[in-house]
């Protein structure tokens, strides 16, 4: 069965950032490693959305309006006209498309080409980490990117300016050391959302860590001396859970 996209349909791409900064659409089948790709995704913050067809993920982009497209290769048909591409092509007109291909794809030199033009491929099986970067440089480059102001993210009148590295609260400037930035910019990507301390040691410290655990209880209590002081709370604690981050009361 060939994929179509009505005609005349498009789905424009976002010029507002989403809650976490980058809406992501991960199309795969049930057999894909997409799983693992989209939960890795999600790790860095981003909004992530996944499909099992080209038929489902241009239903899914309607409502996620997604910055790249993340297409497993093995969804694709093989005839030649390559049907279920040409409608996501259609209706995604202004999104990047990484694609997942086996390491001797069947008409290899053609899914080369159409790959081509600012779009990327990597080869299965594949280091998740490699995947994350390829899909954050595709996003960079797209007109998505380039229709935002700045990578500003806020919670409440909380700030955190991810290019200049500048973090301010009701608009007085908030001095934070580097770890203390990417503790603050991992929170802020999850607003509302309880973070465990094994989250947070993997994303902010790194997978391979050495330290205990108590090291995140310290550099929070680090960040509510310069954000909370004086001021309702933003930053809080779920005993047995985590932490998390939401505007204040009142605010």
């Amino acid at each position: 069965m060939t994929v179509s996209a009505p005609e005349g349909l498009t789905v424009p791409f976002s010029s507002e950032a989403a809650p976490g900064g980058v809406r992501v659409l991960v199309v795969g089948p049930e057999t894909s490693p997409t799983d693992l790709l989209a939960a890795a995704l999600r790790y860095e913050g981003w909004e992530v959305r996944g499909a099992e067809d080209v038929a489902a993920a241009l239903r899914t982009a309607r409502e996620h309006r997604p910055d790249a497209v993340v297409l497993d290769a093995a969804v694709l048909h093989t005839g030649a006209d390559d049907g279920g591409l040409g409608a996501l092509r259609r209706g995604l007109p202004a999104v990047p498309v990484l694609f997942l291909t086996p390491r001797r794809p069947v008409g290899g030199a053609r899914l080369a080409g159409l790959t081509a033009g600012g779009d990327d491929a990597v080869v299965k099986p594949f280091a998740v980490e490699e995947v994350v970067a390829r899909v954050r440089g595709l996003v960079r480059r797209s007109p998505v990117a380039a229709a935002r102001p700045a990578s500003v993210l806020a919670v409440g009148d909380l700030t955190l300016d991810e290019d200049s590295r500048e973090v301010a609260r009701g608009g007085r400037a908030v001095h934070l050391t580097g770890t203390e930035f990417e503790l603050l910019r991992f929170l802020m990507r999850n607003p509302r959302r309880v973070l465990s301390k094994a989250q947070i040691l993997d994303r902010v410290w790194s997978y391979d860590f050495g330290g205990k655990a108590n090291i995140v209880e310290l550099y929070i209590s680090y960040l509510r001396r310069k954000i909370d002081a004086g001021r309702p709370p933003m930053i809080h604690t779920r005993r047995g859970a985590g932490y998390l981050i939401k505007p204040a009361e009142g605010a």
